[in-house]
């Protein structure tokens, strides 16, 4: 845990580029849930890392402690915000920060498929050759190994991957983009992903505070969608100053939809251990 002084002075170190950046928000760094009274959106992102060797299910035992503390210190001072959980495993992490918080499950919803998708998007463009403002991607399912790329809904200024690149391209595009944050894991060595899950957040608060409502897919509970019940995991929403406004469901193959299954029952097992643990 961060003590006082280190968050103090990456707050201030932050606040000295607000000349640099064009901005005049206020930036402070604390460790007292008090100083976040009022919040409009709580972004929890606390809890271990990946190292190593680690898969994000390692992390299950101590990040759900932590997870579940801080969703009820922030809401105790803030019972009008909405909840963006980003720490792993996300998917259980999201279900238990919802049971914590006592929110209404459209008010707390977890950041994965933004990431996930990004990652898919960027290694398109990589294998073409072109930018990656050209790309719209499209992951559903768990934000782990068996997150669940759609090629098929993934698209070059509106033209289907699918009809751009051989089957053998797609497949080991997906297979980086399941393998992404492992990918990165493995060249640090001390750490995860950073930067891009930060730009993803971004696009989820953008939206809400601003109110303007995207089509992204986050980590939100399904109560029937896609047959699944009870569960937080990755499907494309409306998203806006509300939270999450509205689920799309997307017409599936069956070889899809068994996938989107099999990360459920992934996920729903991992659920299972994390509430065993309360």
């Amino acid at each position: 845990m961060f003590c006082q002084g280190v968050l103090k002075g990456i707050a201030l170190d932050l606040m000295q580029s607000s000349g640099i950046e064009r901005h005049n928000r206020k930036i402070s760094g604390t460790v007292d849930y008090a100083d976040t009274y009022g919040s409009d959106i709580v972004v929890i992102t606390a809890g271990l890392p990946r190292k190593p060797g680690m898969s994000r299910d390692d992390l299950l035992r101590t990040n759900s402690a932590i997870v579940t503390q801080a969703a009820k210190q922030a809401i105790a001072h803030s019972p009008e915000a909405l909840l963006i959980v980003v720490t792993n495993p996300l998917d259980p992490m999201t279900y238990l920060a919802w049971q914590a918080s006592g929110l209404p499950p459209e008010r707390v919803m977890g950041m994965a498929g933004i990431l996930d998708s990004a990652r898919f998007q960027t290694f398109i463009a990589m294998e073409l050759g072109i930018s990656p403002a050209d790309v719209r991607a499209m992951v559903l399912g768990s934000h782990g190994d068996l997150m669940v790329p759609l090629p098929r809904y993934s698209t070059v200024n509106g033209i289907p991957i699918t009809k751009l690149l051989p089957s053998e391209a797609i497949e080991r595009l997906t297979e980086r983009t399941r393998n992404g944050g492992a990918e990165i894991v493995e060249l640090l060595k001390t750490g995860g992903a950073y930067y891009a899950p930060a730009s993803s957040t971004y696009l989820m608060v953008e939206s809400i505070l601003l109110n303007q409502p995207r089509l992204l897919p986050v980590a939100a509970y399904l109560q029937g969608q896609y047959g699944l019940h009870d569960l937080y995991i990755g499907v494309p929403v409306k998203l806006g100053c509300g939270g999450v406004e509205q689920i799309f469901e997307l017409e599936l193959t069956l070889a899809e939809h068994a996938e989107l299954q099999k990360s459920a029952n992934a996920v729903r097992e991992s659920l299972d251990r994390a509430l065993a643990l309360q």
